[in-house]
């Protein structure tokens, strides 16, 4: 057996190889926002809804979804859609 011996330098190399990969998997950013599909829990953080809701959004075609075994599945595409489709336009108000 071989014993292998660390140093300072070994540890500061070490840092900064971890937080370059870090900030390499922020930038490249497989987030929830770019991913194609979504699970339950997913949608609900990103819409700060609740389960409920979601399960509303579901029951009346509101939004649509994959289920494969117990998991719901939402495509991300279909949520940008549905919030397009409710966008209301800003009214101007006038100022006396």
């Amino acid at each position: 057996m071989t014993v292998a011996i660390v140093t300072k330098e070994d540890l500061q190399e070490f840092k900064t190889d971890l937080l370059n990969d870090i900030k390499k998997l922020l930038q490249s950013g497989e987030t929830t926002y770019n991913k194609k599909w979504l699970k339950s829990k997913e949608v609900i953080e990103l819409l700060k809804i609740s389960p409920g809701t979601l399960q509303t959004l579901r029951i009346n075609g509101t939004l649509t979804y994959t289920k494969i075994g117990g998991t719901f599945y939402y495509e991300n595409t279909d949520i940008e859609k549905l919030l397009k489709t409710n966008k209301v336009a800003a009214v101007p108000t006038l100022f006396k």
